[in-house]
């Protein structure tokens, strides 16, 4: 059903009485028009409770912004759509020196990037995304070996998806991130192990005094081992926490974000007192509060 919503002497009139009013001054009473497509049935009338209520929703997800890169013009116009659909503001790019210049220029929540790209392949984009930059990365690529995905996970990337792909399970990948990252934003705790602080709230790692740079899905794995130190995960168990889903095959990737992990707090891989592999299961945290 599509309903017009206008506001005029502060009542809301139905489309069939908007319609019917023909005076050129009832006509410019109705400067604001919204054409709302209702789902419900039963609403016959858009109360200003909904409209309150819709407009809200759309401030928050215009509050969300990607930098779409692919050499591929179909593909980005794709992409593009599906996001704006959703409330993204979109920005674009063709190849890696572009991306890096419009992640400069509009420091976006995410970035969906393609690995084959001419200038600057997508891996050195995101290495030297990491080197300056927390943004979520979410990669496209064609190669679909174990090897190709775990460089770009090493490199910091959060999560990838394989082409040829469904634009929505691209949408959903990169709101997924999105989420994850806005739930540890809203945990207002710290947690002390030593030299290592991990402070939830400002989405913050501190070791020895120096802030580490993590990516949104480092930060939520060490986060999860930290909160339950001694407890075993399994790698199925660290993806379905950290990714929202988890699936035979996935969970390897997680040895790919555990090393990246390990080198920046400076946990020795053949000694490691944070994060502790559990052979053949899976991870432990090893520290203890302080």
């Amino acid at each position: 059903m599509i309903l017009v919503l206008a506001a005029a002497h502060s009542r809301l009139l139905p489309r069939n009485s908007y319609a019917e009013t023909k005076p050129p001054c009832v006509r410019e009473a109705f400067v604001s028009l919204m054409v709302v497509i209702a789902r419900d049935k039963t609403c016959g009338w858009l109360t200003e409770g909904c409209a309150s209520k819709l407009q809200t929703e759309g401030e928050i997800m215009a509050q969300y912004s990607v930098v779409i890169v692919d050499d591929d013009e179909k593909i980005v116009r794709l992409l593009k759509a599906y996001f704006e659909k959703e409330g993204f503001a979109v920005f674009t790019a063709y190849d890696g020196l572009a991306a890096l210049t419009a992640v400069k220029e509009h420091a976006p929540d995410i970035v969906v990037l393609d690995l084959m790209l001419p200038e600057l392949d997508g891996w050195e984009v995101c290495r030297r995304l990491r080197q300056e930059s927390e943004v979520a990365i979410l990669m496209l690529t064609a190669r679909d070996e174990e090897s190709d995905r775990l460089v770009g996970l090493e490199l910091g990337a959060d999560d990838y998806v394989a082409k040829p792909f469904s634009p929505r399970e691209v949408v959903a990948r990169a709101k997924a991130i999105l989420r994850r990252v806005g739930r540890a934003i809203n945990k207002a705790d710290i947690l002390r192990f030593g030299l290592l602080e991990i402070d939830s709230l400002r989405h913050q790692v501190v070791f020895n005094g120096n802030v580490v740079e993590l990516t949104p899905t480092e930060f939520k794995i060490l986060e999860l081992l930290a909160k339950k130190p001694g407890q075993v995960f399994s790698r199925l168990q660290i993806v379905d926490a950290v990714q929202g889903y988890a699936f035979e095959g996935f969970e390897r990737t997680i040895d790919a974000h555990v090393k990246n992990l390990r080198r920046k707090i400076g946990d020795n891989p053949k000694e490691p007192r944070y994060i502790q592999t559990v052979y053949g299961i899976g991870y432990k945290f090893g520290g203890e509060y302080e």
